[in-house]
């Protein structure tokens, strides 16, 4: 199959780079809107460069959009449109029409359609996954130094939306209640962000997101009848905690450590979308999974604009 890649920075670079590794795959040709950087990348790796990404759509079968999230609804648009096959970064679009404009338009062409919510495929969740079963509580933080890269959207669209999807992922139930509060500090929009929200099947998640951090953090815990997980992303190190109960004595609590291995959780993404193409399966994260976990987003960003609206 032959993959491209619309948009070559930060995130596109390691896209373009893992296609041309992946078996049966071949890195047709990439395009960004530096054309420097476009031909730096192709040259790499032995793919042509074009100068948009319509010069691009005929000579592929799939394609992974990494422009920024403003932009990612119409390059998605015009590639579905193209019958290719798009793997685009996440969020899956800025508004949630959008997004399900996106997921039916894929359906009508048949195409493939994968959102890049790359913590579903890192060592460690794949690991600790099985063992988180009906949580009733889940904590969140996700935490980053100021970068000016991702700015174009606000804090919850650009890292909260992790944990919205991985929230989702555990079926907790249609969304009941959404408590949040967020502030501008450093850009335009909102920097740093807490959602407490609460699910019909009984589950509360409480999640924070903040870009404004001195320190990187990368946690989730979860809290679950039989016990306690905790999962650090960026050590990729997992805990379970789980009561033990012996005839006759006080109960106690049994710690089990798990280790994620070294596998690049974006190899896995992509290898995974091209299975999706091959079987003609949902992909694992498909753009219904991207779609809901927009909604949340914006029901997230709508409590935050009715906080601060009491406020003032």
């Amino acid at each position: 199959m032959r993959a491209g890649v619309i948009g070559v920075g930060h995130l596109g670079q390691h896209h373009a780079r893992l296609y041309a590794s992946i078996p049966g795959v071949t890195l047709a040709g990439v395009t960004d809107q530096s054309p420097d950087r476009a031909k730096e990348i192709a040259g790499r790796h032995g793919a042509q460069v074009y100068g948009t990404p319509s010069d691009l759509l005929p000579h592929v079968d799939l394609v992974s959009v990494a422009v920024p999230t403003s932009a990612h609804y119409a390059v998605a648009k015009m590639c579905l449109e193209a019958g290719k096959h798009v793997l685009v970064e996440k969020p899956i679009a800025v508004r949630p029409a959008e997004a399900h404009e996106l997921v039916a338009l894929a359906k009508a062409k048949g195409c493939r359609l994968q959102v890049g919510h790359s913590e579903r495929f890192n060592p460690i969740m794949r690991v600790m996954r099985p063992h988180i079963q009906r949580p009733v509580f889940i904590e969140a933080h996700r935490l980053s130094a100021y970068s000016e890269r991702g700015t174009d959207v606000d804090v919850v669209l650009d890292l909260m939306i992790h944990d919205l999807d991985l929230v989702l992922s555990f079926n907790p139930g249609p969304v009941e209640e959404v408590r949040a509060s967020g502030v501008a500090v450093l850009s335009p929009t909102i920097d740093i962000a807490n959602a407490r929200i609460q699910f019909s099947g009984g589950c509360v998640a409480n999640l924070t997101a903040s870009r404004i951090s001195t320190n990187k953090m990368r946690r989730l815990r979860l809290f679950q009848r039989e016990g306690y997980v905790s999962i650090d992303f960026q050590t990729r190190m997992g805990i379970i905690s789980r009561r033990v109960s012996p005839p006759g004595e006080r109960p106690t609590i049994d710690t089990e450590q798990f280790q994620g291995n070294t596998d690049e959780p974006l190899k896995l993404q992509l290898e995974s979308f091209v299975q999706a193409i091959r079987t003609g399966s949902r992909p694992e994260v498909s753009g219904e999974d991207g779609a809901a976990a927009l909604d949340v987003a914006h029901l997230v960003l709508k409590a935050i604009a009715e906080f601060a609206a009491r406020q003032s």
